[in-house]
């Protein structure tokens, strides 16, 4: 049985079905703050999320910069009230099939990604690193490299779309293209967390960085120091941001959460350490 939160009138009109009733559902995911189904009649299908709290907020995410910046989503096909009816862009994942060439044309995706000119204000000023810190409070070592480091990114390097979880789960192809779902963290800054994370899940995985790294360099036309200093800034930001939704969000809406603290603060030192 269906949801009683799924907008019927919308799934109809997409998949053509005749009625609810006639509709497959095929759960995604659930957990505490967001519901994802898979919704189809005969060859026609949908994806119709529904998201609290962090992720609550992707149809103002599509609106502000999924559509104007025409990004390699899904296309929005009803969005309100933190129910989304998306276009179906494919049923096989970079986690499910886990390939260096799938790796290696996310690095290109995001390559493109990060050619879209945006404006400011940044997403993750200098100063933010401080307050997440506070927020977190089991910080004990010296983030002040990561400060100077992200301020001189902000004077040097312009702002670009940060998709905030770029990782396999989240990139889907159809077999001729790839499309990064789940826009809710969107924001914008100038560095390369997005390839920090991407990088992070192709080593746990067995592949070599080296590639992944250069394919993107290559796509951008980047510097690769410029690049090497902004994967490094990024990464240490993502574990701000992760450390931060997982003790104020994660532990109560992600069963087993919480012990994810002590490896994301580990690995927090060690890319400052870095920057040091």
């Amino acid at each position: 049985m269906l949801p009683a939160w799924i907008p019927g009138d919308v799934v109809l009109e997409a998949t053509g079905a005749p009625g609810l009733d006639a509709v497959h559902g095929e759960l995604l995911r659930q957990w505490g703050s967001s519901e994802v189904w898979r919704l189809s009649y005969g060859l026609r299908s949908v994806i119709v999320k529904r998201g609290t709290d962090t992720q609550s907020g992707e149809d103002a995410a599509y609106e502000r910069y999924v559509v104007p910046l025409e990004l390699p989503a899904p296309r929005l096909l009803s969005g309100a009230g933190g129910v989304l009816v998306l276009e179906d862009v494919g049923r096989v994942t970079l986690e499910q099939e886990p390939t260096a060439e799938g790796f290696l044309a996310a690095a290109e995706l995001l390559a493109g990604i990060g050619d879209r000119a945006v404006s400011g204000p940044s997403g993750f000023p200098p100063e933010r690193v401080k307050e997440l810190a506070g927020r977190i409070g089991r910080i004990s070592f010296d983030l002040s490299p990561l400060i100077e480091a992200l301020a001189a990114l902000h004077r040097e390097e312009p702002l670009r779309v940060v998709h905030g979880d770029f990782v396999p789960k989240n990139l889907v192809t159809d077999g001729t293209r790839w499309t990064v779902v789940d826009w809710p963290l969107v924001y914008v800054a100038p560095y390369l967390s997005d390839l920090y994370t991407l990088v992070r899940d192709a080593v746990a995985l067995g592949h070599d960085r080296g590639p992944i790294v250069g394919r993107y360099v290559e796509a951008a036309g980047a510097d690769p120091s410029v690049v090497d200093r902004q994967v490094l800034v990024g990464g240490a930001c993502f574990c701000l941001l992760a450390l931060t939704f997982v003790i104020e969000e994660g532990t109560r809406t992600i069963p087993g959460s919480g012990e994810w603290v002590e490896p994301l603060l580990a690995e927090l030192a060690d890319v400052v350490g870095e920057l040091s």
